[in-house]
């Protein structure tokens, strides 16, 4: 983490809740916390405690009941649905738990799918392709398919693909979840090296305190309450 640098996320009295049926289940309360520019966080806590749904908000992906939600200071709360769409595709990588990848595009298309929206030419989105996949070390299996991948390099062709248009933020929502511990370290290590060596902002879900030890911060979620950072 750097030290020195200025807040990129900050969120301040930040509430959520869902509906079920005529109940109203309240899932985060009062979150008042900033992430700053080049940090690794991990937000941890037993199941149910709002740690996924922290990440959506940040991410764009959900939108809170109440308060303040600034990254890089867009108050990204008040985006209408077509502007935080296009906010997200600018501002955010996604590492999900269970890869995501379509198993009919090799690992070069599949790391090119969130350039297809933009307006550059296919070389160029081949080119960045081609860095991202060197980036995470798989510039040698670019051309295989997903079920030719084992788990651990499937992460690294999602975290390829995250990284792909430059996010401000990449957020990882339990990245090591269904990996084996050998695997897990890999990607683990990938990513402290994406945070220290390119000052990626990486916020993290994770269950594994292995994991969480690999980021510069911890915080800690408890039924729906931020308790003190490790």
């Amino acid at each position: 983490m750097n030290s020195g640098a200025s807040p990129l996320v900050m969120i301040e009295k930040l509430s959520k809740s869902y509906r079920r049926g005529d109940q109203e289940i309240p899932v985060l309360r009062d979150i008042t916390m900033t992430v700053t520019q080049g940090e690794f966080l991990a937000l941890m806590g037993p199941s149910g405690s709002g740690k996924t749904t922290l990440l959506n908000l940040i991410a764009g992906i959900d939108s809170p009941d109440e308060g303040t939600l600034m990254i890089g200071g867009v108050d990204i709360a008040g985006l209408s649905e077509s502007e935080l769409s296009t906010w997200r595709a600018n501002n955010v990588g996604f590492v999900f738990q269970f890869y995501n990848l379509i198993p009919v595009l090799t690992a070069i298309e599949n790391v090119q799918l969130p350039l297809l929206l933009t307006s550059l030419p296919h070389r160029s989105r081949r080119e960045h392709a081609v860095a991202a996949l060197e980036a995470v070390g798989l510039l040698d299996r670019m051309d295989h398919y997903p079920a030719q991948l084992s788990g651990g390099q499937q992460q690294r062709v999602a975290i390829a693909r995250a990284l792909i248009a430059d996010p401000v933020i990449v957020v990882a929502d339990e990245p090591t979840g269904d990996l084996d511990k050998n695997s897990a370290e890999e990607v683990l290590n990938l990513l402290e090296d994406l945070n220290e060596a390119f000052q990626k902002t990486i916020i993290m879900v994770t269950h594994d305190p292995r994991a969480a030890k690999k980021a510069g911060k911890i915080l800690i979620l408890d039924k729906g309450v931020l308790a003190c950072p490790l």
